[in-house]
């Protein structure tokens, strides 16, 4: 059986840390799972990651339902939360409730979506259905960068307000959990203390009741991009690029395959064939 929505809220409560990584394919989802990752999360991050977008922004529902439905396969253990994408939920409650519920039938056992307290109503819109909701403020990848970039959130008085007031405001409206994306520590640590359900950070400090990276980036595959927030447990990109050149030159010098790499027919049924076509 795999965790619950409210076995994360739970942990929270008894003061466990959530380990939560983003992922996008059968393979890698299947390790995290297995490593006993509490959350894996579907991110809108894989147009960028998986297709090589330069952001979030061109990322479909279509994209989003077949990432869904491979993490849902490789995990056993792990929630399983998908992202929906830029503009299938802020045009219209209908849209976000259909699409909520297109990530749920591809395999998710809830939704994220970005915003603060103007996304209340929908989400409560969502949660009214049975479709449970992660909330995520702070730098939100689908609107921010269109304004300001890759900036922290919440280094003024006003600003940090603001995010406490929405924090409140998702609570309000029935999230289990939400994502504080690049907020100073200071205003992260006061969010995950007057919000009853659990914060998850990335680059918002070791406060929040959980943290999120994205396994491409801890494992160190994905190079586009070095947020500080990452920390690298391996550099697995100089790894994979040293074993591929090293099977180019094998392919080359006739190295590989050797004979432990084939297969072979017996040595009667191989004379029968000679002997049949004169060879």
């Amino acid at each position: 059986m795999h965790k619950s929505v409210q076995d994360i809220v739970n942990m929270k409560k008894d003061g466990k840390k959530i380990s939560v990584i983003t992922s996008y394919d059968y393979t890698l989802a299947s390790l995290c799972d297995k490593a006993g990752i509490d959350i894996l999360l579907v991110g809108d991050s894989a147009g960028m990651v998986m297709l090589g977008y330069e952001n979030t922004i061109p990322v479909t529902m279509e994209h989003m339902c077949m990432f869904t439905e491979s993490v849902s396969k490789a995990r056993e253990t792990a929630l399983l939360v998908a992202d929906l994408p830029f503009m299938s939920y802020q045009a219209s409650i209908d849209d976000a409730i259909r699409n909520s519920g297109r990530l749920i039938k591809a395999g998710a056992d809830a939704v994220k979506l970005e915003g603060g307290s103007v996304m209340a109503e929908t989400i409560n819109s969502i949660v009214d259905v049975g479709i449970p909701v992660m909330g995520h403020i702070g730098l939100q990848p689908q609107t921010t960068m269109l304004f300001q970039g890759y900036k922290v959130q919440g280094k003024t008085k006003d600003t940090a307000l603001k995010l406490i007031q929405d924090a409140k405001a998702l609570e309000e409206a029935g999230v289990f959990s939400i994502v504080l994306e690049m907020i100073s520590h200071e205003v992260a640590e006061i969010i995950s203390e007057n919000v009853s359900i659990p914060t998850i950070g990335i680059g918002s400090g070791i406060r929040c009741s959980g943290q999120v990276l994205v396994v491409q980036d801890l494992l160190g595959m994905y190079d586009k991009i070095k947020p500080k927030f990452v920390k690298r447990y391996m550099n697995l990109s100089e790894d994979i690029l040293k074993s591929i050149g090293n099977y180019k030159k094998d392919v080359e010098s006739g190295t590989f395959p050797s004979q432990e790499n084939w297969f072979s027919m017996d040595k009667e049924e191989l004379d029968k064939l000679r002997s049949e076509i004169g060879n």
